[in-house]
């Protein structure tokens, strides 16, 4: 790889030359100007200040080389470029180079080795990675290429040509690494890979390196890829013209429906459909959340009409938690009394404002409105939520719909089940796809059911 120390010195003399040449050549021309002109009076002082003078700037450049202000291009513990520095080298590289590729390299379990092992040992488990990473990549033939520490246990590498030249490379690199260890920890790795006929902004190469990665782990479906300002095009448009399409699949409470989860796609000009795991991020990206989500709500009031049932949908927590969104909503639920609607919550990062959040939690439930949080059993805050929050239903992670996993999680189930019952909440479970999953649902108490074995979307 490129050597990050040699680039460090590198930048710094440059830096150096830039800030103090013209300080030098000031001085110079000051003395110069000064012999020129006051040769016949000048005193052997001025002689031996201009000395000084002259002696003093050139200490002052080889002080800004050496010190270089403390420009910091490489990062402290790998010793690969840090992600500022490393961001300016690729945008160079990519508008130099027609055909460009970059590979992520992830540490995905670092906050684990950082929590059980300590931090000390997590910043050796990234040098060595990093060191590893280098001897791979080495051995296989490719040398003087940069690399760069984006954040936490993320590498990113950059390499000229295009991604099919280096696809089996990453393939057999994640192949090995499935045995990789530093002392007795154990490091997973996992990798992504994008080039520039995807884009030749590298905002948009490095997210999509993180999306391709996600999906890679968690795809459960494929879709047409479309280029990152096209997509923004088409999201802002759909958005715009409220080209919507709501889908909505029953939820039963024994064999009768309790209500109904809408599922909301977007539309393109072109009738293509957007699924909500690549549009939700080009809203969230875009500050779009507030608005899409009044969007969405003021549909389902106008189209789904049907007082027999409740309309769940699901909310982002910081639009619940937006005065706009708030007081719109409001004026909302009050036009469309007689629509019945359950908000679905769902967000990684706890909210520990808490008697806040309860107070519009509680202003919501007075005009009707039910509150219920997601994927209980996986993200912490789903539990912390249940424990604190005055909502009214909780849904268990999707990891635990198969019977496979209901068997080996039963108690586990059984217990979130229990300690829900006991707060006065109901449970729901969904894609439940086979009788043999159902009757464990039903043994466990879960009061609501969703999925094929009922029902397919409507």
């Amino acid at each position: 790889m490129i050597l990050p120390q040699i680039k460090e010195r590198e930048y710094r003399f440059k830096l150096a030359l830039r800030m103090g040449l013209p300080i030098f050549a000031l001085i110079l021309a000051l003395v110069f100007h000064t012999l020129i002109s006051n040769y016949t009076t000048l005193q052997t002082s001025f002689y031996i200040e201009a000395l000084l003078l002259l002696v003093v700037s050139i200490y002052f450049i080889f002080f800004l080389i050496y010190r270089g202000f403390d420009v910091k291009i490489t990062d402290s513990v790998t010793k690969t470029f840090t992600r500022e520095y490393f961001y300016q080298y690729l945008e160079k590289e990519i508008q130099n180079k027609k055909e460009y590729t970059l590979i992520l390299i992830s540490i995905d379990n670092l906050n684990d080795i950082n929590s059980l092992y300590g931090i000390k040992n997590g910043d050796k488990v990234l040098k060595y990675v990093a060191d590893w990473l280098a001897s791979y990549l080495k051995k296989e033939g490719i040398e003087n290429y940069p690399i760069g520490h984006i954040k936490g246990g993320d590498f990113v590498i950059g390499l000229d040509g295009l991604k099919e030249k280096y696809g089996t490379i990453l393939e057999l690199l994640c192949l090995k690494s499935s045995e990789l260890k530093v002392d007795d920890i154990e490091v997973k790795i996992s990798g992504a890979i994008t080039d520039t006929s995807y884009s030749n902004d590298l905002n948009y190469l490095i997210e999509n390196l993180f999306e391709l990665q996600n999906k890679n782990k968690n795809a459960k479906y494929k879709e047409d890829q479309i280029s990152p300002n096209e997509l923004e095009l088409l999201v802002i448009d759909a958005i715009e013209n409220k080209k919507l399409l709501i889908m909505s699949q029953a939820v039963f409470q024994e064999k009768s429906i309790a209500f109904r989860e809408c599922y909301i796609k977007l539309k393109t000009q072109n009738n293509k459909i957007i699924h909500p795991k690549t549009y939700l991020k080009v809203i969230n990206k875009l500050g779009l959340g507030v608005r899409f989500d009044l969007i969405v709500l003021e549909e389902i009031l106008k189209n789904c009409t049907n007082k027999e049932n409740i309309f769940a949908v699901n909310i982002l927590p910081t639009s619940l938690r937006n005065d706009k969104f708030l007081a719109k909503t409001k004026e909302l639920l009050k036009e469309y009394s007689d629509t019945k609607i359950m908000f679905v919550l769902s967000e990684m990062q706890y909210y520990s404002y808490t008697s806040r959040y309860n107070s519009i939690i509680k202003s919501l439930k007075n005009l009707g409105v039910l509150i219920a949080i997601d994927r209980l059993g996986t993200i912490h805050t789903s539990f912390l939520y249940l424990r604190e929050l005055d909502i009214d239903v909780v849904r268990f992670d999707t990891y635990y719909s198969k019977s496979e996993k209901l068997r080996q999680n039963h108690n586990i189930i059984e217990g979130f089940n229990h300690m829900a019952h006991e707060k006065g909440l109901k449970t729901w479970i969904k894609n439940i796809e086979d009788e043999e999953s159902y009757t464990l649902v039903k043994e466990i108490g879960i009061d609501y059911v969703q999925g094929k074995y009922f029902s397919e979307l409507q």
